[in-house]
């Protein structure tokens, strides 16, 4: 399945917890390529898409943060207007719910990061409407 790996660390909504992480993940010589952040007065879920999911995951649960990798699609998009409308009413009219998505500027296009309610089915849609959809290998090299 064409998909990448995204981790996901719940933080509590504290002074310098979202700092912790970037601390822990820098000294392991994980990189950033994208994040999104969502919290509420409680907690937060930073999700991102980093160099090496899984060293990324071994080294946060290794310092108690609660961190699971999760399969999300990375679609290549045009910087043209109307792109994304486009995407949303490919899965829209193919009856796919998003969860939630987040994008990030790569080699000069946008990069949808995606989680569907049927990532397979996602797929199948997307590469049917010729949409090209990124690797691990893309956005890592």
């Amino acid at each position: 399945m064409k998909t990448i790996k995204q981790i996901s660390v719940f933080l509590e909504n504290t002074k310098g917890r979202l700092t912790q992480v970037t601390k822990i993940l820098n000294e392991n010589g994980v990189d950033i390529s994208a994040f999104s952040v969502a919290d509420s007065s409680e907690f937060g879920i930073l999700r991102m898409i980093v160099n090496d999911a899984q060293k990324a995951y071994n080294v946060l649960k290794g310092a108690n943060f609660t961190t699971i990798l999760t399969d999300v699609v990375a679609l290549e998009m045009s910087m043209e207007y109307g792109s994304l409308h486009q995407i949303l009413n490919i899965l829209n009219k193919a009856d796919i719910q998003i969860e939630y998505m987040y994008a990030f500027p790569f080699k000069n296009k946008a990069t949808a990061v995606i989680r569907t309610s049927d990532l397979e089915k996602t797929i199948l849609v997307l590469e049917q409407q010729s949409q090209r959809l990124l690797c691990e290998n893309d956005i890592n090299n």
